[in-house]
């Protein structure tokens, strides 16, 4: 049996080596400082029950053997969160299969409404609109592409949503 000043000295002798071999295995030196402690706890509480003829290769063993359990309970947690994830997955494609009919008709009768809102304004308000809405333009360069200071732009773009929601009896 391993006395426990022996098991202190194998444990800080080898710790380092154990790591790097776990890691290797893992392919993450977190995970593998975990498996070599838990090694050594399992180690420990063999110890002192048990004769152990070679505790190095008893303890690379075991790392090895922890290791390989880590790995295969990480792939069925893969296995299991690839599943969950198609099932959802299903379920989402069946919940945002599109909007209903009703839905679509209203969505096409608001924006009849908007184009008719927009075909009465001037000229140079509705293109204002369009460069700062459609076009995604920062209000000085929708003064810039209409020749109009800043202020002037963005009363323009003002004006145009404020008829644009007037029309479509919104505030």
């Amino acid at each position: 049996m391993i006395r426990t000043t022996g098991f202190a000295a194998l444990y800080a002798d080898h710790r380092g080596e154990l790591v790097g071999y776990a890691g290797r295995i893992l392919g993450d030196v977190g995970r593998a400082e975990e498996v070599v402690q838990e090694a050594f706890i399992r180690f420990a509480a063999s110890a002192d029950t048990t004769v152990i003829d070679e505790p190095l290769a008893y303890l690379y063993r075991t790392v090895r053997n922890l290791c390989l359990d880590t790995k295969r309970g990480a792939e069925r947690d893969r296995r299991r969160d690839l599943l969950l994830a198609d099932a959802l997955g299903d379920l989402d494609g069946l919940r945002d299969a599109g909007p209903t009919p009703e839905a679509a008709a209203l969505s096409r009768q608001e924006l009849r409404r908007l184009q008719e809102a927009m075909a009465e304004l001037p000229e140079r308000m509705r293109r204002a609109l369009e460069l700062h809405r459609f076009n995604e333009l920062t209000v000085k360069q929708v003064a810039r592409d209409l020749g109009v200071s800043v202020g002037t732009a963005h009363g323009l773009i003002a004006q145009a949503l404020e008829h644009c929601r007037a029309r479509l009896d919104r505030r």
